[in-house]
């Protein structure tokens, strides 16, 4: 059985605060190897969910860098994981940007049509709007940088919703 509990955002935001520029011991640096911002993103979205989901393949997990879903690590994988877990572990869903929160992720397709970075959010400064919100992020490492310093094609905004987890 599953019960629905809160996700954490402020934990979320201030785990990538705190390591924006720097790598956390406890989990592989992917950045010579395709980019570690997605890796970083999952490592805030687990600060503030506290629950991974161990299912093969589907979905969202990180024991080492050899044991690992895609989706802790792959743009796409972390989205398709998110917007459709039934599961254990955090869920959401793609909201326009005015309804993002600290926690949350954004992911950029910045030079091709394919989303390749994800960023987190860790602040709103008043209404959101692209100069107003405030993200940290791996592989181009950043904290505090407006949305709109981003140069970018497209733009999909996550909103966490929640977490399960079994009881």
């Amino acid at each position: 059985m599953l019960e629905i509990i809160d996700y954490d955002r402020e934990k979320a935001a201030e785990y990538a605060y705190k390591w924006a520029y720097f790598r956390n011991p406890q989990y592989y640096d992917f950045q010579n190897i395709g980019g570690d911002c997605t890796n970083f993103a999952s490592q805030a979205i687990f600060a503030g969910a506290g629950y991974m989901n161990y299912t093969p393949t589907y979905g969202w997990y990180y024991i080492s860098a050899n044991d690992r879903a895609p989706s802790w690590t792959g743009v796409q994988y972390l989205y398709n994981f998110l917007t459709t877990n039934k599961g254990v572990g955090p869920y959401g869903r793609e909201v326009p940007i005015d309804q993002l929160e600290p926690g949350d992720i954004i992911q950029l397709a910045i030079d091709k049509n394919d989303y390749h970075h994800s960023p987190v959010v860790i602040g709103i400064d008043g209404t959101p709007s692209p100069d107003r919100i405030l993200l940290a992020a791996h592989s181009a490492n950043a904290n505090c940088r407006p949305l709109s310093s981003y140069y970018y094609r497209k733009i999909r905004a996550i909103h966490i919703e929640g977490v399960r987890r079994q009881i």
